[in-house]
């Protein structure tokens, strides 16, 4: 199974992804964060004159696809991840479900100013990764089951943990 975890930057998707492979310790599980397969600088959009991280042209969606296709062969659940996952049709359609996670804007700015990963951001990127968020990162378009959920409460995990198996949420 290939599942996709979508939202914001600071959602916690990564977070879910880990806790995924506590919940699942049968399975033979992947992680794969779109952050790693950023495309080449020189061919994605600047914004303000540094680069746009935030755009779908800053992923190399073709090898984040033939990633996910070469762990699907060896492992029984490939998670994909990232903020962009539900935005590019060709690696919409790998997907077999899919969870979406959601926080407020007011959430995302106070996790993302205490996020010192790539240094201090000013305001104007963080609004922007905001909007980018909203325009590129909505889970629309799915063919596939998708699941909801608050990225600002403690996960469900009992819940997720049936999803993914079955399909359905009590």
């Amino acid at each position: 199974m290939i599942l996709a975890i979508g939202g914001v930057s600071n959602a916690g998707k990564s977070t879910l992804a880990t806790e995924i492979q506590d919940v699942l310790p049968e399975k033979k599980i992947s992680i794969i964060c779109q952050d790693d397969f950023i495309a080449d600088e020189k061919f994605f959009p600047m914004i303000n004159g540094r680069p746009d991280w935030e755009h779908p042209e800053s992923i190399d969606h073709e090898k984040f696809m033939h990633s996910i296709t070469w762990h699907h062969k060896q492992d029984n659940l490939v998670i994909a991840e990232g903020l962009l996952v539900f935005h590019h049709p060709e690696t919409l359609r790998m997907f077999d479900k899919g969870i979406f996670i959601e926080i407020e804007r007011h959430t995302f700015l106070q996790r993302k100013n205490n996020d010192f990963r790539w240094g201090p951001q000013p305001d104007w990127y963080l609004r922007h990764i905001w909007e980018s968020y909203m325009k590129h990162g909505q889970a629309e378009n799915c063919s596939f089951p998708l699941l909801r959920i608050r990225g600002d409460q403690p996960f469900d995990m009992t819940a997720i943990r049936q999803f993914i198996l079955y399909g359905t949420v009590d």
